[in-house]
């Protein structure tokens, strides 16, 4: 399932969704290389993507772990490394990671910043992903695999949306085979099932015979961000704006030609 859209209008421009994007696809595009440059894709991801075991200091130093063909990423103590959970949120593997998150966050973030305003929307977004990989370090103390990607601060978002907006029918994209459909879909019944997703996922990294068994993807940063957007909304959310969008919303849905 793939979310296009929702029929959830907003009232205000959402410049900050519009900013944080083009920081995303900015720094894919001038310090990632586009991902057209595997070296430099590489060396971005190895440098300011977030080692769990690099905070902590559990990963031995010159522990090497491939991340291109014959390249490796090597645990080291570069003062950097204090600031990789902020970096690596605006940084990407591929063209696919990247797309994947900007049209969740798309879909997903606009309402959520019109629900507070841009500004509180930012300090949301930047709290949900320091808590999405604080939830990561913690499950996965000693990895010293780095990793990249905004999912835990859109994760937030996503938890944020199933708090306030939880009935509002998403536009999901089935794909069955060769058929494709585009079904209306409660926004209640997609999130959790998300929601599901992520923790099934991440249940057996608690194992302790085989941790690292997450095919490489910080399943854990999506349910530490997704909870904390849960539990932060109520704090960052501007009621009036909330009602004054749910009054419009129900206006739309009664007379659909205004």
């Amino acid at each position: 399932m793939i979310p296009l859209s929702d029929e959830n209008p907003t009232l205000h421009t959402p410049y900050m969704t519009w900013a944080l994007l083009a920081a995303m696809f900015g720094a894919f595009f001038i310090i990632q290389g586009a991902g057209l440059d595997e070296v430099k894709l590489a060396t971005s991801i190895c440098n300011l993507g977030m080692v769990p075991g690099e905070l902590t200091h559990r990963a031995a130093l010159g522990t090497g772990v491939p991340i291109a063909r014959g390249l490796a990423c090597v645990v080291d103590n570069d003062p950097i490394n204090r600031w990789t959970p902020l970096t690596s949120m605006f940084l990407h593997g591929g063209w696919m990671h990247i797309l994947g998150n900007a049209l969740f966050f798309w879909v997903f973030g606009n309402n959520i910043e019109d629900s507070m305003g841009p500004g509180r929307f930012l300090a949301f977004y930047l709290i949900c992903g320091l808590a999405a990989a604080a939830a990561h370090v913690l499950m996965q103390p000693a990895s010293p695999i780095p990793t990249v990607g905004a999912s835990g601060a859109i994760s937030g978002v996503l938890g944020a949306y199933l708090v306030l907006y939880p009935r509002v029918r998403v536009n999901m994209l089935f794909i069955f085979i060769i058929i494709f459909r585009v079904i209306p879909v409660p926004a209640w019944l997609v999130l959790i099932w998300w929601f599901g997703v992520q923790l099934i996922s991440a249940l057996p990294s608690l194992s302790q015979v085989n941790p690292d068994v997450s095919g490489g993807v910080a399943v854990w940063a999506h349910v530490g961000g997704f909870v904390t957007g849960m539990v932060l909304i109520k704090l960052f959310e501007k009621p009036a704006l909330v009602a004054e969008r749910e009054s419009v919303r129900r206006a739309h849905q009664a007379w659909p030609g205004l």
